[in-house]
């Protein structure tokens, strides 16, 4: 399949059922093809990630849109994880959650998060988060594709 026509493969690191339903919703307007793919915490996105037990026939990743805030393993050790592992490292991850701590944000970025985005509370900012997301980095950004890593 071409670049241009095989849909971007996001991970959404998330246990908001919410926040997961309203980012499909706004993500399946894209005019860029995507498929998102959802857990809810650490240990799932770090099996999916490594196509391990259920995620066995898991698509590689593109993208990850990270929560901080997760049951079993949160964000951070799941950021340092991907970001020290050489099979995992170049995929972008998006830090998307409602902190905003100065020390969340320098941690984050220092473990080499690609982008940190606080999560607006009102619904309407948060679907224009989400299309700014998908403008920038997924119309705007050449992303390393994963069937070429």
């Amino acid at each position: 399949m071409s670049y241009s026509r095989r849909p971007v493969e996001i991970l959404l690191v998330e246990d908001n059922h919410g926040d997961v339903e309203l980012t499909r919703q706004v993500l399946k307007s894209c005019l860029v093809a995507n498929n998102l793919h959802a857990v809810s915490d650490g240990l799932e996105a770090s099996d999916f990630l490594r196509h391990r037990g259920k995620y066995g026939d898991a698509s590689r990743v593109d993208l990850i849109l990270l929560d901080l805030n997760l049951p079993r393993k949160d964000g951070r050790e799941l950021l340092a994880e991907i970001k020290s592992d050489p099979a995992l490292k170049l995929i972008p991850v998006i830090v998307l959650t409602t902190s905003a701590s100065e020390w969340d944000i320098l941690k984050c970025y220092s473990l080499h998060a690609n982008c940190y985005v606080t999560k607006p509370l009102a619904l309407e900012q948060y679907v224009t988060m989400v299309k700014t997301i998908e403008d920038f980095w997924l119309s705007t950004v050449k992303l390393p594709r994963a069937d070429t890593l």
